[in-house]
Parts: C-alpha cells; sequence; structure tokens
C-alpha cells in the first residue's frame, strides 16, 4: 500500500519517513548496522566531519513499475563512487555488497513511500559517509559512521523536462585543479552556495562552471553534468579530472551509442565553440535530464534548440532512460536492482 500524498506537486524536498539505516566503523571493521527510527544524529563536536570536511554521500533512486514492483538503478555504481570519494579523504571504504543491502533495507522499511509509477515521482536514497568521534588537529577521523535515509521527491528542476536557462560563471570555480572535483564531498557543494544564489537571483536556473586553470571549457552544471549534442549528431560530454563522474552522464554515452546509434564521446567542450551543438542539456540523479534552452555568456546569449521546446535527440534519451529506470523499457544487463 502506498501513503495518500500530492505525488505531483511532491518536490525535491526532505521529508521524515519511518526508518534509515546505520553502520559504525570502529577498531578497523564495520559492525552489522540497523534499521533506526530516529532521524536524528549523535556525534562529537569535535568529529572531523564538522569541521574538516571529512565527509562524502551518494545520490541515487529507487522507481515503482508499472506492474508494483520496485527497483534500484545501477547501484552498484553509486557503491564505487562512494568508495572512490572516501578513499581521497582516508576514509574506510563501505563493501559493495554492504552499500547495496542497506540501499535495499531502506526502501523495503519505507516501501509505502515509493511513489506510484503514474506520478513518475521516486524515493530518493542519500548514502552519507562521515568521520566521527574526538578528534582535533587536522588528522582522519578514528570511527566513521555511514547511513542511507530516503525521502519521496519530484522533478530537481521545476517544471519537468522543460529548456531552462544557465549563466556561465567566469568569476567563481567549483573545484580546484587536481582538488577533490571528482569525488562526491560537502565542499564541493558548499563553495557553489554563493554562485548559485547569484544565478537564481536572476533568473537563471544555476551557474555553468568551467575549467578552474584556464576558463575556457565548460566542466560542470550546477550540481549536474553537461552534454551537447552536434549538429552533426554527435553526443559529447566534458572529460575533466575535476569533474564528478555521473552515473547518468555514463548511461547516457552507453544509451547514446548502443540506442541511439550516435556517436558518442568525453573531450573538450570549449565555451567560446557552443555554435557546433543544436542541443544541451544537464544531466545527474536529481535532475535526470534538463535541458538547456540557453546559456549567458557575460553580455551574450548562446540559444541550443529553442528556450521553449524539448530538442528530438534530448527527448528520446529521456524516454530511453526514464524508461528503463522504471522498467518499461529493456536495461543492459547490470543496470537493475530488483528490491
Amino acid at each position: 500500500m502506498v501513503v495518500n500524498l500530492d505525488w505531483e506537486n511532491i518536490g525535491f524536498h526532505y521529508h521524515k519517513l519511518p526508518f534509515r539505516y546505520i553502520s559504525r566503523w570502529k577498531d578497523g571493521k564495520w559492525d552489522e548496522g540497523e534499521l533506526s527510527g530516529d532521524n536524528q544524529l549523535s556525534i562529537s563536536e569535535s568529529s572531523p566531519a564538522l569541521h574538516y570536511g571529512q565527509q562524502c554521500f551518494e545520490g541515487l533512486k529507487a522507481y515503482r513499475t508499472k506492474k508494483g514492483n520496485v527497483q534500484l538503478f545501477r547501484v552498484d555504481e553509486n557503491a564505487k563512487r562512494l568508495n572512490n570519494s572516501a578513499k581521497r579523504l582516508l576514509m574506510p571504504e563501505v563493501p559493495v555488497e554492504k552499500f547495496i543491502d542497506a540501499c535495499k533495507q531502506v526502501v523495503r522499511a519505507n516501501e509505502e513511500y515509493v511513489p506510484p509509477y503514474e506520478s513518475k515521482a521516486t524515493l530518493y536514497l542519500r548514502p552519507l559517509l562521515i568521520g566521527i568521534g574526538d578528534i582535533i588537529g587536522v588528522q582522519p577521523a578514528q570511527e566513521y559512521l555511514f547511513t542511507v535515509f530516503a525521502t519521496p521527491v519530484g522533478n530537481y528542476f521545476k517544471g519537468g523536462l522543460a529548456p531552462t536557462n544557465f549563466v556561465a560563471s567566469f568569476d567563481y570555480d567549483r573545484a580546484a585543479p587536481f582538488g577533490t572535483g571528482a569525488t562526491k564531498v560537502g565542499g564541493n557543494y558548499a563553495a557553489s552556495l554563493l554562485p548559485g544564489k547569484y544565478a537564481k537571483d536572476n533568473h537563471f536556473s544555476d551557474v555553468i562552471y568551467l575549467d578552474p586553470q584556464t576558463h575556457t571549457k565548460i566542466e560542470e552544471v550546477g550540481a549536474a553534468n553537461f552534454f551537447g549534442i552536434t549538429k552533426n549528431g554527435e553526443f559529447i560530454t566534458p572529460k575533466s579530472p575535476s569533474i564528478l563522474p555521473s552515473i547518468t552522464k555514463y548511461s547516457l554515452l552507453y544509451l547514446a551509442e548502443h540506442r541511439l546509434g550516435l556517436k558518442a564521446t568525453e573531450g573538450d567542450v570549449f565555451i567560446d565553440e557552443l555554435d557546433k551543438f543544436s542541443e544541451a542539456g544537464a544531466c545527474g540523479t536529481g535532475a535526470i535530464i534538463s535541458p538547456i534552452g540557453a546559456i549567458q555568456l557575460k553580455d551574450k546569449k548562446h540559444v541550443f534548440y529553442s528556450e521553449d521546446e524539448v530538442g528530438p535527440i534530448t527527448k528520446k534519451l529521456y524516454d530511453e532512460l526514464v524508461g528503463i529506470q522504471f522498467g518499461d523499457v529493456a536495461a543492459p544487463e547490470g543496470w537493475i536492482f530488483e528490491v
């Protein structure tokens, strides 16, 4: 049975659900972990997660199919990415099977909050790994906490699959060269708050971040990855050591090539060469795909396919990906995990 919520207008917000998963690492090993009804974390005031940012997180979704089943999308890739972030911050890795089991436990325990298929809303999962304990110097924690909580969500950007406009940032960087840009750590997002506020205050959806060394190449779109469709039908997405490796992006690269027959590549996307693209978009777990209508470049505005209509290739990619996630389209092997 599904709870009765206004699924069509639920938005992208936190809702306290009955259960979440918690596991602790101490003395060199993880405990078995358990479900908890308490959404408050009790940690030392000197925890390195609070002072030195020793924390990382993930984001993924559970989907209800037309038959009423519930499934996860490429959850093993989220587990691997969390562990890449953990290694960068000298935190213990969470075994992939433990990560997957934790996500499944949380979905099962809160199954009534997985939105109905017809709503196209989803149950968003937030795995979180933090350094805790009594540490005051700049050093790794000696204890860690891994938790997974869930909340039902609608679209990340208002309006769903509709073009929105973004502004290129020449004054702020998302991450430093050779820094933590390729990991999903909170500091990257803290750095984006001020430029993100500027964008929204000026009626843009978010900021287009350029490469921090030369400010000539597109890297990320707010908290999402960028992709473009060239006028000769090539799918291109930026490649850089400071870009978060989006699971959605790599899924789209595969689908563009193997389902739509496009040439699909990662490479440089120069901000002064946008004329070669007929369509563009932002992609990620939260946004799925958000078509980019236009990018404001200082005093110039570059319009892609349309500021009002979704481009045909972007629409096909969206339908293919969402169809797989909701069980309406056959998935490549290993992409779907039944709960």
